[in-house]
């Protein structure tokens, strides 16, 4: 009995044209990172469990790809648990190895493996598959692509500044007008819990107010109450969250808040540090938006937090996030190592510079010459010059069987190559070959002693 031919839910298929579009969006994002002195790294596909677990919170941690260990490993999977319904404890004996969840954590462990190697700050950027047991839904895959930037080893907020110019130089690049970078500061966060009275439950309280966008206050309210939280705290945020004005309006709003209940925290001045510096070095294809309901669930972030969505008209959710993260290192035995990261996604991005048709024309490496197949005397002159051509870059196929004139020229037709070159017995006779024109029908005849120099020239065009 055959298989139906089928991938798994959440990944996909990529043809040449889809990888010619994906391999330009990763060279434009190569090349900014490298203009910022990023460095390139990888790192496994797979990592240690307990190098992931614990390092995203609960709803990460649920996401997480375990590997499932195998002969005599798993022999040893903790039974004695599963009678004890401890099932969280039966799990992780069952494997010892998952897939990576993200490229952050993966480089924190790295840079704590390789601190003695390094200069610090350490700036690295890496492009590779991640991995989440996620819903699959448009825009959102099992499997999919993140690119990131990350500095390590400096606390200077020119690093956001840095971050936030590079969101802005590859949206540049691409010629994507109209994405939103949105910002906002974890300690604002933890302020806005310390006004509730809420400062232990500041990871609910995190995770309720990042849907915000997509329940709306309503939604957020019901999580909170449903976690605890009483309806007197959650009318003390309320005010702080329907704030209007300019940026450096609301933050003077919210520390005026902060000041009069005692509350001090930093994240007020970092924010205004950074939106001072922006506005005085305009960006060129995005706008710096502040939104105090953008919280990024992810357990790791302690300082600015980052999120950019793309042009109005695109229901897609983030094309990227990031932040400032000052502890993640620490797991690693790293101590008081700060680092800020941001993730490009990847994905995403594609299907909105697909549908805008931003993609330029003629990206894709098509055959521009195809030499047709007649016989083996023939075929050997025209390898010879289809191995020059090669040498030279130029795109270029042999008709690998001597089939009909006619199937071999619909072939040319199919793959839209320009340009074909007949060389039969009667050519060879008059040391002659014939170039047809594909597009036009027109064909010529030329010396043999000129193939190379004439397929050279007309390749250019």
């Amino acid at each position: 009995m055959s298989l139906k031919p089928s991938i798994p839910k959440g990944t996909r298929d990529f043809s040449a044209k889809e990888l010619a579009k994906r391999n330009y969006l990763k060279i434009i994002l190569k090349n900014a990172f490298e203009s910022f002195a990023f460095e390139p790294l990888e790192t496994p596909s797979f990592e240690k469990t307990s190098t992931l677990t614990g390092k995203y919170g609960e709803e990460g941690d649920r996401l997480i790809f375990k590997i499932l260990n195998s002969g005599e490993k798993l022999k040893k999977a903790d039974l004695k648990s599963l009678k004890n319904n401890n099932l969280k404890k039966f799990s992780n004996s069952l494997s010892e190895k998952a897939l990576r969840y993200d490229l952050t954590v993966p480089f924190a462990r790295y840079v704590s493996s390789h601190q003695n190697d390094l200069i610090f700050p350490y700036r690295r950027y890496q492009i590779q598959n991640v991995w989440r047991a996620d819903r699959p839904q448009y825009g959102r895959f099992q499997e999919f692509c993140q690119c990131d930037a990350d500095i390590v080893g400096d606390k200077s907020l020119w690093q956001e500044v840095e971050m936030i110019s590079l969101c802005d130089r590859v949206f540049n690049d691409l010629k994507l007008t109209g994405a939103t970078i949105k910002i906002n500061h974890r300690n604002i966060i933890e302020g806005i819990c310390k006004l509730m009275g809420e400062e232990a439950n500041l990871i609910d309280f995190t995770i309720a107010v990042d849907k915000y966008h997509k329940v709306g206050l309503k939604g957020v309210e019901k999580e909170l109450i449903d976690k605890g939280f009483s309806e007197k705290a959650i009318n003390k945020i309320k005010p702080i969250i329907g704030l209007k004005g300019s940026a450096l309006g609301v933050l003077k709003k919210i520390e005026s808040i902060f000041n009069e209940n005692g509350i001090e925290i930093k994240g007020v001045d970092d924010l205004r540090f950074i939106f001072n510096i922006i506005d005085k070095n305009n960006l060129k294809s995005t706008k710096l938006s502040l939104d105090l309901t953008l919280a990024r669930g992810l357990n790791y972030y302690t300082g600015m937090i980052i999120e950019v969505l793309p042009p109005d008209s695109f229901k897609i959710g983030s094309i990227g996030g990031g932040g400032r993260y000052d502890d993640l290192t620490s797991s690693f035995g790293m101590k008081k190592t700060s680092g800020i990261g941001f993730s490009f996604g990847f994905d995403r991005i594609f299907l909105v510079l697909d549908e805008l048709n931003l993609f330029p024309e003629n990206i894709s490496k098509n055959s521009k010459i195809l030499f047709l197949n007649f016989n083996s005397k023939c075929t050997e002159i025209a390898y010879k010059c289809l191995d020059k051509l090669r040498s030279k870059n130029i795109v270029s196929e042999l008709y690998p069987s001597q089939v009909k004139l006619s199937k071999q020229l619909s072939y040319a037709n199919k793959k839209k190559i320009p340009f074909v070159v007949i060389i039969g017995d009667e050519e060879i006779e008059k040391n002659q070959f014939v170039l047809k024109d594909m597009i036009s029908g027109n064909q010529i005849s030329k010396p043999i002693a000129n193939l190379f120099k004439i397929l050279v020239d007309i390749s250019h065009f």
